[in-house]
């Protein structure tokens, strides 16, 4: 079956929701989840959105804050376009309802926390679950216009792309890649749909499921990331991996984040022992930036062999407490940690994708038609290490660009013919066989997740690296030779795309001889700016297609 809408958006988060809201005014929008569109990462975004907007703060001070914590990599072009496009981007959140927390000063509309790097107090929250909130807000609004439609339980498999070679003779001269839509599975049928529309944004959130432990929902297996790259767009800096520091450590928790915002309050790290720690490690100490505070952290617990470290914050006032982070108060009071009076207990997560598919000023990719948003985008912002609360405001930032920019060429791109895009006939998991393959999926996701987790971590090596690199050689392999042979099914989706991004972050770390922001190697310990003040890129000109499928692509 074939869905034609004027946007394809493959996400549901800020991005993808946000875009969608702002160009469904003029055009028809297709808004495709594979779980239930409110299971996003945004979702589970505690912390809020940056932005100088306090009497003592300043658009230069945020941009010296975010290029520092960028090590070197942040484009400044980027920094300041976002970096003033906040206020702006936030006060339109606001008028359409996200309840954020309100100011007490007249000199400020809104209650403004502190986060690690950040030199002024600028994070404007609606508690501590401002995800939820701005989600929330989006998908109602989203949900209430006639003119987008949203598809829940539906996988995007593959895009659909229009490599035509462009001659001079007989000579080739370039190579034009256009992108008209995707392949989408219908997880509740089994069917294989075709979306075409005449833009598709790659609004898929980041890979942090691709190690053993993460604060992301089970969503986040770098669909986005594998199927550009599939498709020959170029992708940038994925050995740049942020560890969010502080997750919470207890057998019955899964993925849960405690906010930055708590030392932002005044929370302290500390030992099993009482003692801080944070002092030997930096100036800031427990208000360093991610990649500092993840480090000591991981040093600490392998110097004294403690399973986790903890986070204090019971100087503060009770009720402070429960009304600042009624949510954290609530989740580790039900598992019996009160947060008034007890130290919560902590270990570090991989958490962010500061990488991703390479993008413009307008979040347009290497591929014509193809646009990248949000976390699974490199746009030059983050640099080495995101600036904690940056990702939301990117997010706003450039899904408000990319829907000015598409707008302005809708209606170029409405007097150009879809292609015929063939179809696909393959089994899918409503088939015969997969319970009894099941085995080898689970197995070589948990080979995968271990492996980076060892070997691709907070601190790595060039040995470690490499063995990484044979493993993961190894896994992908099994996959193409073995799982072809079993019906099509959406575990069996994520592995592959699991497998090739985790290839992708090796390939990028193994390139990359020096230590900066959150790649620090071992045998490479210092920053090398003479060499390595670059990006890493690739980019594959074309990837074969998931495993058990021939998407015939028009080429």
């Amino acid at each position: 079956m074939e869905h034609r809408f004027d946007f394809l958006v493959i996400g549901s988060g800020i991005a993808g929701l946000t875009f969608a809201l702002k160009v469904a005014q003029k055009a028809t929008v297709a808004v495709v989840t594979k779980k239930d569109k409110l299971e996003t990462s945004t979702n589970y975004a505690q912390g809020g959105i940056a932005s100088a907007l306090g009497p003592d703060d300043s658009f230069q001070l945020h941009i010296e804050d975010t290029l520092k914590s960028g090590d070197g990599l942040s484009r400044p072009e980027v920094v300041e376009l976002v970096v003033r496009s906040g206020p702006e981007r936030i006060q339109e959140l606001a008028s359409i309802g996200v309840p954020f927390s309100r100011g007490q000063s007249p000199n400020c509309l809104f209650d403004l926390g502190r986060e690690g790097g950040h030199s002024r107090n600028r994070i404007v929250h609606a508690e501590d679950m401002t995800g939820q909130a701005i989600e929330r807000v989006l998908v109602e609004a989203v949900e209430s216009h006639p003119n987008v439609a949203i598809f829940e339980n539906h996988l995007a498999l593959d895009l659909i792309i229009d490599h035509q070679a462009i001659r001079a003779g007989s000579v080739t001269v370039q190579q034009r890649q256009c992108c008209w839509g995707a392949y989408v599975l219908d997880e509740t049928s089994g069917e294989i749909h075709i979306f075409t529309a005449h833009a598709t944004l790659l609004c898929t959130g980041g890979a942090g499921k691709v190690y053993l432990y993460t604060s992301n929902p089970d969503v986040a297996t770098g669909d986005g990331l594998a199927m550009a790259y599939r498709a020959g767009a170029s992708l940038a800096n994925l050995e740049f991996v942020q560890f969010h520091p502080t997750c919470l450590y207890h057998p019955h928790a899964k993925n849960f984040l405690i906010s930055e915002a708590v030392r932002g309050e005044g929370g302290r790290l500390i030992d099993k022992r009482g003692r801080p720690f944070m002092e030997k490690y930096h100036p800031l100490k427990d208000l360093a930036f991610r990649d500092v505070v993840a480090r000591a952290i991981d040093t600490e617990m392998k110097r004294t062999g403690d399973d986790c470290v903890y986070l204090d914050i019971t100087h503060r006032d009770a009720e402070f407490l429960k009304q600042r982070f009624p949510n954290i108060h609530k989740k580790c009071f039900s598992l019996g940690i009160d947060i008034t009076k007890d130290p919560i207990p902590v270990v570090p997560a991989a958490h962010y994708m500061c990488g991703g598919i390479v993008t413009d000023l307008w979040g347009r990719t290497s591929i014509e038609n193809l646009y990248a948003i949000g976390e699974c985008a490199c746009t030059g912002l983050h640099g080495a290490n995101r600036l904690a609360s940056n990702s939301l405001l990117e997010a706003a930032v450039f899904s408000h660009r990319a829907a000015l920019h598409c707008l302005e060429n809708l209606p170029r791109w409405q007097k150009r013919a879809f292609p015929r895009v063939p179809e696909v006939n393959i089994e899918t998991s409503a088939g015969n066989g997969f319970q009894s393959e099941m085995i080898l999926i689970s197995h070589n996701w948990d080979v995968i997740r271990r492996l980076m987790w060892n070997y691709v971590g907070i601190v790595r090596t060039d040995k470690r690296l490499h063995l990484a690199s044979l493993h993961i050689a190894q896994v992908r392999m099994e996959i193409r030779e073995h799982l072809p042979h079993i019906p099509l099914h959406p575990d069996l989706v994520e592995l592959q795309n699991l497998a090739l991004v985790a290839e992708l972050i090796v390939r990028c770390a193994i390139t990359r001889k020096e230590s900066r922001g959150l790649h620090y190697n071992v045998d490479h310990p210092q920053k090398d700016d003479l060499h390595w003040r670059k990006d890493t890129v690739l980019t594959r000109w074309k990837e074969p297609a998931l495993p058990a499928m021939s998407l015939s692509r028009l080429d």
